[in-house]
């Protein structure tokens, strides 16, 4: 099979605000490089969409600055980042997590630093990274992405310092079709770095980047900020804002601010909702017997395990439950303890009262996601009725849900793991959907009405 390299990231000029026209220039250089070899190929520039990624944490930059790190700078932290992180923890003899440790960001910062100051670069300030391959450790989820979906990337990595105005990078990742050796479909890539006031300023800039007659995705990896100029204006200029709750810093206060968001008619997607899928649709199937449709509405004790630390999906599956079942809540309550209880009160249109309790269990073992699920019952008060349902996560078991017992005979059932959850995968599904998301915005309606009530 014919291959080919892709073109080195272009540094575009010493730092200072970008020129549209130069970027421009530069990806078209780079897209004539492809007609130049020995072979002519046939080259798909971005067609699809303009995913615009507003990237805080700086440890894909770090590693490629270091040479841990050869793919491009996109914000995912696909297979060849994670290998890229272990290759960095190997080098510096630090544990091997597999993930951006605040241990590996410091080391990674100091080696930087040494790395920027010397003329002659050490095994002691980066050539460690040479013991990396890309090539055997796995290939980047962008590959995959940019395989089905010729599009422009544009990241945006702010960095703390002086602001020295705005310094861009691009460059056009192109893997081979295996159906055709002359065909290259394939993503461009702009990497913007500058202090966050330097990007908010070139905001224009960046809006004018997205190709017009696209979709436009932003994908927002900091905590949501509806104060921050650049926020506001790319999700003015986008067509659908990406999140995902799993990283959020205090789901509650998070929530309401895309709740909000919401209210002023904004799409968004949040790639933590999609994890919630399996739940909810053994909830479902649970009560698809006629004979336990009706008993449906007897459920009125709702418990929720999750792993404590982040009570988003927790939240999301409550207000879900809450929407299906035309629940209005009433109150929010925090109780804080070991398990961080939080009670919700609901009220039904026949004036039942249901209770549901939020607890966070301390985990010795954390999983990848923040905040996941570990297992659910629905209850009733009524000792006959035939509504009692445990969901377990197969992972972790039930715990509180078997240990608690109960008059009730109730139905228990495992939730199979979706390896497909982690986030790299979800934003290449979420890729391919446009247009708004009814039942997300209806959960998060009623999960906006219950935290407004603390």
């Amino acid at each position: 099979m014919t291959t080919t390299s892709s073109p080195p990231i272009v540094s575009l000029q010493a730092p200072k605000d970008v020129s549209i026209d130069y970027i421009e220039k530069e990806l078209r250089e780079i897209w004539q490089s492809y007609s130049t070899g020995d072979e002519n190929f046939a080259a798909t520039r971005a067609t699809t969409f303009t995913l615009v990624v507003y990237e805080p944490e700086e440890s894909q930059q770090l590693l490629a600055a270091l040479g841990f790190y050869t793919g491009p700078i996109d914000g995912i932290a696909g297979p060849r980042t994670i290998a890229a992180i272990k290759a960095a923890q190997k080098a510096y003899g630090l544990e091997v997590t597999a993930k951006p440790t605040e241990e590996l960001l410091t080391k990674l910062r100091e080696e930087y630093t040494k790395a920027k100051a010397s003329d002659s670069p050490t095994e002691e300030n980066g050539t460690a990274a040479l013991k990396y391959s890309p090539d055997l450790e796995g290939g980047a989820v962008a590959d995959a992405i940019a395989a089905s979906n010729p599009c422009r990337i544009i990241t945006l990595c702010p960095i703390v310092g002086d602001d020295e105005g705005v310094t861009a990078q691009v460059s056009a990742y192109c893997p081979i079709q295996k159906q055709s050796k002359s065909s290259l479909i394939c993503c461009e890539y702009i990497t913007l770095r500058g202090t966050a006031e330097a990007l908010e300023r070139v905001g224009g800039i960046i809006s004018e980047l997205m190709i017009s007659e696209l979709p436009k995705f932003i994908w927002w990896k900091a905590t949501p900020d509806p104060e921050f100029g650049l926020f506001q204006r790319l999700i003015a200029s986008g067509d659908s804002l990406i999140i995902d709750s799993s990283s959020f810093n205090d789901s509650e206060q998070d929530f309401l601010a895309i709740a909000d968001l919401m209210n002023e008619g904004i799409a968004i997607a949040d790639l933590n909702w999609r994890r919630l899928a399996a739940w909810q649709e053994l909830t479902a199937e649970a009560f698809d017997p006629p004979e336990r449709r009706a008993a449906l509405g007897e459920v009125d004790r709702v418990t929720i395990d999750y792993e404590k630390g982040n009570q988003a999906q927790a939240l999301m599956f409550l207000g879900w439950l809450g929407s299906r079942l035309q629940w209005k809540p009433i109150s929010y309550e925090k109780e804080g303890g070991d398990y961080d209880i939080r009670r919700v009160k609901f009220t039904t249109d026949d004036n039942r009262e249901i209770e549901a309790e939020l607890a966070g269990i301390p985990t010795a073992d954390w999983g990848e996601i923040a905040g996941d699920l570990i297992s659910l019952r629905l209850s009733s008060t009524n000792l006959n009725a035939d509504c009692c349902t445990v969901l377990c996560s197969e992972t972790t078991g039930c715990m509180r849900m078997e240990a608690g017992g109960g008059a009730q005979s109730c139905r228990i059932q495992q939730v199979t793991p979706l390896f497909d959850q982690k986030t790299e995968k979800l934003l290449s599904q979420q890729l391919q959907r446009w247009g708004r998301e009814v039942l997300y915005e209806e959960s998060m309606a009623v999960t906006g009405q219950m935290l407004r009530l603390v």
